[in-house]
């Protein structure tokens, strides 16, 4: 491959997916955070709740149903599990948090973070039409990185000095690999 071939491929994929490259990155960031925050949503509003306490072999679809009715929450139930005497309930846009010896605990609303909920969407999203366009993007990236190695000539080059950077960038996150499996 020439120099200039290389350069021109490399440039004009590296423009058609500049978009996409910084959504994924900044996406990508968020996501791997997401056990400490969330970064799609934000709490907008929290309210204590007080019931009786509750028996753990009462809770079931019937007791969730009609929590959910008395409380008043429009929301599509997703799931409940009790977790060290605690009851947690996840809707799709709230979480409820009870002490199940007290009955006391809270009910939080949440409201979608703009632009950034719709960025994660998009990296996790696994619909035919995208995962096909994803495909592309993945070769796009890989003709960027393998055309990358033919644009710079002299000292700088990848056969005098790129080929141990990218061997660092091969060993990193095989090390990884290695010590976490």
């Amino acid at each position: 491959m020439s120099k200039i071939n290389a350069r021109n491929t490399h440039r004009t994929l590296a423009y058609l997916y500049v978009g996409l490259i910084i959504s994924f990155s900044i996406s990508g960031i968020m996501l791997n955070h997401r056990e400490n925050w969330k970064p799609s949503r934000y709490v907008s509003s929290v309210k204590e709740v007080s019931i009786s306490p509750i028996q753990k072999d009462s809770v079931n679809d019937q007791f969730i149903e009609a929590f959910t009715k008395t409380q008043g929450i429009q929301d599509r139930f997703r799931r409940f599990r009790i977790e060290k005497n605690e009851l947690r309930i996840s809707y799709e846009k709230n979480d409820v948090e009870i002490d199940m010896a007290t009955g006391k605990g809270t009910i939080e609303t949440y409201k979608k973070t703009p632009l950034i909920s719709q960025v994660i969407t998009l990296h996790q999203d696994t619909s035919k039409w995208w995962i096909y366009y994803s495909d592309v993007f993945a070769l796009a990236m890989l003709t960027i990185a393998i055309t990358g190695m033919f644009i710079q000539k002299g000292n700088y080059s990848f056969k005098k000095h790129g080929w141990k950077l990218a061997l660092v960038g091969i060993i990193f996150p095989l090390l990884f690999l290695f010590l976490l499996s």
